[in-house]
């Protein structure tokens, strides 16, 4: 595409809970193929790490660049999570294993590009803005996030470009702790601020 590839990783290590055989993995899996459906994106990826995901987004249709990248899948306060491997500010640093990966993928992203953490708290509490800023720098593109536990509703989403400083209060999405010490977050309500469907492709101008 002309105009960048919209791209999506989504965890496959969700495959089972703890009421049922049916994980959030299943859910991911036919939100690819609807969002696909639907003229969204142009390649999905279930992923087992992180290494596996970049790997895929470095590589997949080398020669078209990225226009925006959605992960779906597990987070808390400054990271995003697939099964148990860990994405998080430490990881932008040079000695880190996904150092290299993340490096890759900030080759293939056109001017404007859009990384879309839709995850649990990614963006909330002083560790969730701390990442926010660091990973928009790193990458030199916009970011967005989530500071609520997320589900059909998600809320607290913020997107934030390279040089800004975060735009949202370290308070929200907090239900019990502090921002700096945070330990329970509120749940994603129609409601509560900066809310979106699961069905919603687009992070609203001006979030």
């Amino acid at each position: 595409m002309a105009d960048g590839l919209r791209l999506l990783v989504y965890d496959d290590t969700c495959t089972h809970d703890l009421i049922g055989p049916i994980g959030l993995t299943h859910t991911w899996r036919v939100g690819a193929r609807l969002y696909a459906g639907l003229g969204r994106l142009d390649a999905a990826k279930p992923a087992r790490n992180w290494v596996e995901a970049l790997d895929w987004l470095s590589t997949v249709r080398r020669s078209e660049p990225i226009r925006e990248v959605q992960f779906w899948g597990h987070g808390n306060w400054g990271t995003a999570r697939i099964g148990r491997d860990i994405l998080n500010r430490e990881a932008l640093s040079l000695r880190h294993p996904l150092h290299h990966g993340l490096r890759d993928v900030r080759e293939r992203l056109i001017p404007g590009a859009l990384w879309w953490f839709r995850t649990c708290e990614t963006f909330g509490a002083t560790r969730g803005l701390d990442f926010a800023q660091a990973f928009t720098d790193f990458l030199g593109c916009d970011a967005a996030g989530h500071t609520h536990i997320i589900g059909p509703w998600q809320s607290g989403l913020h997107r934030l470009s390279p040089g800004q400083r975060p735009h949202w209060p370290p308070t929200e999405g907090v239900r019990q702790g502090t921002p700096h010490e945070p330990r329970r977050a509120w749940r994603s309500q129609p409601w509560r601020p900066h809310t979106v469907h699961c069905l919603q492709g687009a992070v609203p101008r001006g979030w």
